[in-house]
């Protein structure tokens, strides 16, 4: 039995229903659909509720704008985390599929070795005589400096975030900064990926963030020598680097280098001294990797402000978004004049490039500079990349040292050229009492009036190089006598995901492999092929 509805009928319901909507909305609203009365002089703390006095409206706007910068800190400091899920996408996309599981284990494990250790040890060496945030509301307990001679070398306060560091300018500090510290402990991890044991990446994640990364961010943001050329010795405002260029990707490039010279080349990489190439497994995984941490750098370089009331994030925001698409931009034009073919993966790492060059001197120069700065490193990355794989035959899966190191270096010394005065006074303790005020000259660079600037970057960069690949290179050397931080020539030949993690990242596919080696052309480096290499993937 079937029920038909008229024509009619379904119209003169529909005009019901229309009229009941209409009847219900016609009542006078009782709420505030435009705000005009939400928020009064009644929300304002004071002793007589509704008339608060001048001072306690003084507190009130005080409070409001800490905690405006607050919020502004905090949610940047969530963007900057969610990078990790690009990094993670990009080392695994740019690898081999036998690899995926290892890959992104090593991106979710080096986050929680790295909070455990920038909690434990880190952040106080960093940060402990940092002395007063005022975006922060001060951050009163951060006022014990290790000096020699005046010249700032560790922090000693906030271990633990315990004692008087339980403040809540403090904690705020600490996440924003602790998200930061992650980016450098997973740079090795794409450097020194297919080869390397997961505890050795275990026990360097604790090294970076407990020591390398910390001591080194001491010197240019805690406060540190570094900071100091500027007041002590008229170099400029001393070493900048604003969001860290230097700070975190020259640190963490720097220890990849370290870690891959030591591991030598995967097997297969080099055949009669020439480079092979070993593609990635998923190149859509890398591209989306990439759009992720772009995305992110919104909140590594503009919350680098520390400040939401600071009109400068405009131009911070502007210029990153420049120089990454500038960069990658860059980096397709060469790589399809000189192979033919736009290379997605270098397109990648272009923008990434271009990001990391920014990074520095995004609060200090106007935006054609920030263009020429993602141009620069676009084409820089290119160069960079052959530089290592085909002369020095250090072996880089992802590129990591060339994005990072060598384009961090590029970031810091692009602020000694470019930085054009215009933002920054009181930096360092340079030119006026607040780097926020517009008294006093702001950063500026060769270009612009002050060689002194430069000079400083100069010194900065050496520091960072010196360091960052000196002290990762003596750790490293001492684990690999210790435990040896390469896996066996079975488990690379057979893939990390079983011999080291015990789980294939996917195990609905079989991966085959068409290569035997002889023990000593393993132990070398340097395969001897029965056959050409072949990875191939076939579904069970």
């Amino acid at each position: 039995m079937s029920c038909k509805i008229s024509k009619s009928a379904l119209i003169n319901g529909l005009i019901l229903a229309a009229v009941i909507i209409l009847l219900l909305a016609l009542p006078a609203w009782a709420g505030d659909p435009t705000g005009t009365a939400t928020g009064s002089a009644a929300d304002i703390p004071a002793a007589q509720a509704g008339t608060p006095t001048l001072e306690e409206l003084a507190t009130a706007a005080g409070k409001l704008k800490i905690g405006l910068n607050f919020v502004w800190t905090l949610l940047a400091g969530f963007l900057v985390f969610f990078m990790q899920a690009g990094f993670a996408l990009v080392e695994t996309g740019f690898t081999r599929a036998k690899n995926a599981a290892h890959t992104m284990a090593m991106n979710l494990m080096v986050f929680l070795v790295g909070a455990v250790g920038f909690f434990v040890l880190g952040f106080g060496l960093m940060f402990g005589g940092l002395g007063a945030v005022a975006n922060l509301g001060g951050t009163p307990p951060l006022t014990h400096e290790l000096t020699a001679g005046g010249w700032g070398l560790l922090g000693l306060k906030g271990f633990f975030l315990s004692g008087d560091a339980y403040d809540v300018g403090v904690f705020a500090l600490f996440l924003f900064q602790m998200v930061f510290m992650d980016t450098a402990v997973t740079i090795p991890t794409g450097a020194m990926a297919e080869r390397v044991k997961f505890s050795a990446i275990v026990l360097g994640s604790f090294f970076i963030a407990m020591f390398l990364y910390p001591i080194f961010g001491n010197w240019v943001w805690g406060g540190g020598w570094l900071a100091q050329l500027g007041a002590k010795l008229g170099l400029g405002h001393g070493a900048v680097d604003f969001a860290g260029s230097g700070v975190v990707h020259s640190i963490g490039g720097a220890a990849g280098l370290a870690g891959a010279l030591i591991l030598g080349p995967r097997l297969g990489k080099y055949r009669n001294g020439k480079p092979a190439a070993i593609p990635g497994h998923d190149i859509p995984m890398a591209v989306l990797g990439t759009i992720i941490l772009f995305f992110g750098w919104f909140g590594f370089n503009p919350g680098s402000t520390l400040s939401g009331s600071d009109l400068r994030i405009a131009v911070v925001a502007v210029n990153t978004m420049m120089a990454g698409a500038v960069g990658g931009l860059t980096s397709m034009l060469y790589t399809w004049w000189r192979q033919g073919k736009p290379d997605p993966s270098m397109m990648c790492n272009g923008v990434l490039a271009g990001l990391v060059a920014i990074t520095a001197p995004s609060a200090f120069v106007n935006g054609p500079v920030a263009c020429l700065i993602g141009a620069v490193a676009g084409i820089l990355v290119v160069w960079s990349v052959y530089f290592f794989d085909h002369i020095l035959k250090i072996d880089d899966p992802v590129g990591a040292i060339s994005v990072h190191l060598v384009n961090g270096l590029w970031g810091l010394l692009a602020v000694g050229l470019f930085a054009d005065g215009t933002y920054g006074a009181g930096w360092n303790g340079v030119g006026a009492d607040s780097y926020l005020g517009v008294a006093g000259q702001g950063v500026t660079g060769l270009f612009y009036g002050d060689p002194g600037q430069l000079v400083a970057q100069l010194i900065n960069m050496a520091v960072a190089l010196a360091w960052g690949f000196g002290a990762s290179y003596v750790f490293y050397k001492v684990l690999d006598k210790i435990i040896g931080i390469r896996v066996t020539p079975e488990a690379e030949e057979q893939g990390l995901d079983i011999p080291e993690m015990g789980a294939l990242a996917y195990p609905d596919f079989m991966l085959t492999f068409g290569d035997t080696y002889s023990t000593e052309a393993v132990s070398t480096g340097q395969p001897a092929y029965d056959k050409r290499r072949r990875e191939v993937a076939v579904h069970n």
